[in-house]
């Protein structure tokens, strides 16, 4: 057998998750803090929230990120298109949680190349969970990631939602979930206002209120700014597909909330 012939045999075969081919090429990512981060104060995200109304699911990110008690940032993203019919949005070390959703994106549009159809939505957010138990050694450290994950499940065609913990464990919520500093304040504003059968103007009025709820008391949470133009990240997930709101659609919601708590 030639040397050529060798090396290419010694290549392996692409499967299906793309993060296991960069292990396999040793292209994999490395960070090592040493236990030394008692003194780095990344940007962290919060608020995140996600609940089902009667064809899908809405997601809804507040826009703010702080550095300890100062803002770091405050028209960051924290909501994002996954694949065609799921979103996944991210509280805790900003940096590190926007790099996860970025490689979730990869994975999910390598698989469906590989496989030649999408992975089903159970199965992503296994994957998901996955992705966070590689970044365990991390949170040891204080660099936490928690996201948020939801989508249209064609098999079952209703939306669905997964919470997570800090070491991986993956929960399906019924009708709502929250992750992010002010994530108990913006579901005991869910849990009061949630009805079976929501439209999604409905669903999008209340996710908006919760957030806005969760600013009312938690610091870290930035609520809608209607004097700089700046209102929550809004994604829809249905049958249909992914569809972001853009401001125009997003500031009536805000400007009742805000009204309506304050």
């Amino acid at each position: 057998m030639s040397l050529s012939l060798q090396l290419l045999f010694d290549i392996p075969a692409p499967g299906r998750s793309f993060t296991d081919l960069l292990k396999s090429l040793g292209y994999a990512p490395s960070l090592d803090f040493g236990g030394q981060v008692k003194d780095l104060r990344p940007p962290e995200g919060t608020t995140v929230l996600a609940l089902r109304y009667r064809e899908g699911v809405v997601m809804v990110g507040d826009r703010q990120a702080t550095e300890g008690h100062q803002v770091a940032h405050r028209e960051i993203r924290k909501v994002f298109q996954a694949d065609s019919y799921s979103a996944v949005a991210i509280a805790g070390t900003a940096g590190l949680a926007i790099e996860m959703v970025r490689l979730f994106q990869v994975e999910l549009e390598h698989y469906e190349k590989i496989e030649g159809n999408r992975l089903s939505l159970e199965g992503k957010a296994a994957f998901l969970a996955r992705l966070v138990r590689s970044q365990l050694p991390m949170a040891f450290q204080g660099l936490v990631v928690v996201p948020l994950f939801a989508g249209f499940d064609e098999l079952t065609n209703r939306g669905r939602l997964y919470t997570y913990d800090v070491v991986g464990g993956r929960y399906e919520e019924n009708n709502f979930g929250s992750t992010g500093s002010g994530a108990s304040l913006a579901k005991s504003y869910l849990r009061a206002n949630f009805a079976e059968g929501m439209t999604s103007e409905q669903a999008v009025d209340i996710a908006v209120g919760a957030l806005v709820s969760a600013a009312q008391e938690d610091t870290a949470t930035g609520g809608p700014d209607l004097r700089r133009g700046i209102f929550p990240t809004v994604l829809l997930v249905d049958e249909i597909g992914v569809r972001e709101l853009g401001n125009d659609e997003v500031r009536p919601a805000a400007e009742r909330a805000v009204e309506k708590i304050r």
